[in-house]
C-alpha cells in the first residue's frame, strides 16, 4: 500500500517538535487520535504495541528514514501519518543518524500480509535518495503530499 494511498495533508506533519524517537512516535500517535483514525480510547493500547516493536528493534533502517509500526485488534483499515524533521531525531537508527523522515503505520491484526507489503512498499519509496530529496524541500503538508502523489507511480 502506497504513502499517496494510506496519507492525506492532515496526516503529515511537516516539521515534528520531537527530538527522540519516542516523543516522535507519540507526536505522530497523538496527530492520529486528533485527526480521528484513532480512537482515543485505543492510543494508549497502540502506543504500547509500537514501543515493544521498538524495544525489539529500532524501525530507524537509514538514510534518515523511521517506520515505527504495529498491529491492532482496534482498526478495520491500515492508519498512517507522516513527520518531518529538518533538524534529525535520535533514533538509535541501524546507521545511526538521525532520522529526518518518520512513517507511523498500524495495521489490522491477523493482516500480516498486508503489514508486510505496506512495510516494504514504505521502505523502497523512502529508500529513493531523490524522493528523500523532494520530501526535504517540500514547504508544507500539501507540498509532502503532493510528491507522495506524484512519485508513487514509480
Amino acid at each position: 500500500m502506497a504513502l499517496a494511498e494510506l496519507l492525506s495533508a492532515d496526516q503529515i506533519i511537516p516539521e515534528m517538535k520531537a527530538t527522540e524517537r519516542w516523543d516522535a512516535i507519540v507526536e505522530l500517535m497523538d496527530l492520529l487520535v486528533a485527526r480521528r483514525q484513532i480512537k482515543p480510547e485505543d492510543r494508549d493500547g497502540i502506543l504500547t504495541s509500537l514501543k515493544q516493536r521498538e524495544e525489539t528493534m529500532s524501525t530507524g533502517i537509514g538514510f534518515g528514514i523511521a517506520i515505527p509500526h504495529c498491529s491492532s485488534d482496534r482498526l478495520d483499515k491500515v492508519v498512517a501519518a507522516f513527520g518531518r524533521s529538518t533538524k534529525g531525531i535520535e533514533f538509535d537508527a541501524l546507521d545511526n543518524a538521525p532520522v529526518k523522515f518518520v512513517v507511523l503505520f498500524v495495521v489490522p491484526k491477523n493482516q500480516f500480509q498486508t503489514h508486510l507489503r505496506t512495510l516494504a512498499s514504505i521502505a523502497k519509496f523512502l529508500n529513493d535518495r531523490s524522493v528523500r530529496d523532494q520530501l526535504a524541500s517540500a514547504d508544507s503538508a500539501e507540498a509532502i503530499m503532493k510528491v507522495f502523489r506524484e512519485r508513487s507511480g514509480q
